[in-house]
């Protein structure tokens, strides 16, 4: 059995015909997903056109969760997507597929179970479904045909899932021989500057002096600082404070 990897959910809603949800299993299978739940579909369970047309997938219907209703298949999952062509006056967000792959890759990275629902090929999604959803997955087709076929809609969005785990790399940071400054390294950076700064008048007038200081701070807190920075820029004041005893 293929090692778990953390990932949807793909939750299919009232499905009529087996071999449209055999070939959404292979559509799964395609790109890596294996996590199938079916609700209440038409002609029973298990179904042997389900089996034939999946193909090599079928292993996905097996362990397939087969649920009653909608409820019961979403009950363990922390955030929803509906597939569907229209919101049908429900106030959801709206994200492309590419979108909510990448949403759920995140939530899913955060420790969250996200599931998508797929509605009937007749009709789609009833408001009842779409209402337990956090949001709507909308895809951008002809709008004087909107239909997709179930298998087309779980291919479309595992293809995205799979193109957001690709194209999330984790960020990385070459640090060129030095290290990320200590908090205490800030200060005294801070300090440094706060002072030679103080000298040269810059705090002024008198009554915004703190405000400014607290600014300058802030500053400092918001930015990245390696040692090599902070010592770097301890040598540009020494610098420039040594400039000026020359001029005087």
């Amino acid at each position: 059995m293929p090692k778990y990897t953390p990932q949807p959910a793909f939750v299919l809603i009232r499905p009529q015909m087996g071999e449209n949800i055999g070939a959404a299993a292979r559509a799964m299978w395609n790109f890596g997903l294996d996590r199938m739940r079916i609700v209440a579909p038409r002609d029973g369970w298990p179904n042997q056109k389900a089996v034939a047309m999946a193909s090599g997938a079928g292993r996905l219907l097996d362990e397939a969760m087969l649920c009653d209703d909608t409820k019961v298949a979403l009950e363990d999952c922390h955030f929803v997507f509906a597939t569907t062509a229209r919101a049908r006056g429900l106030t959801k967000p709206v994200v492309s597929p590419e979108r909510a792959m990448q949403m759920t890759a995140e939530k899913i990275a955060e420790g969250h179970r996200v599931a998508v629902m797929f509605g009937p090929e007749r009709a789609g999604l009833e408001n009842d479904d779409i209402a337990r959803a956090n949001a709507i997955i909308n895809v951008p087709v002809n709008p004087e045909f909107a239909s997709l076929n179930l298998a087309q809609c779980v291919l479309l969005t595992a293809y995205e899932w799979q193109r957001a785990g690709a194209q999330v790399t984790p960020e990385r940071m070459d640090m060129a021989k030095t290290n990320w400054a200590e908090q205490i390294e800030i200060e005294k950076l801070s300090t440094h500057y706060e002072d030679r700064l103080d000298e040269a008048g810059f705090f002024f007038p008198e009554h915004k002096a703190e405000n400014m200081k607290i600014n300058l701070r802030n500053m400092w807190s918001r930015m990245p600082l390696t040692r090599a920075d902070v010592q770097m820029l301890h040598g540009v004041m020494r610098q420039m404070v040594r400039w000026k005893e020359r001029g005087d």
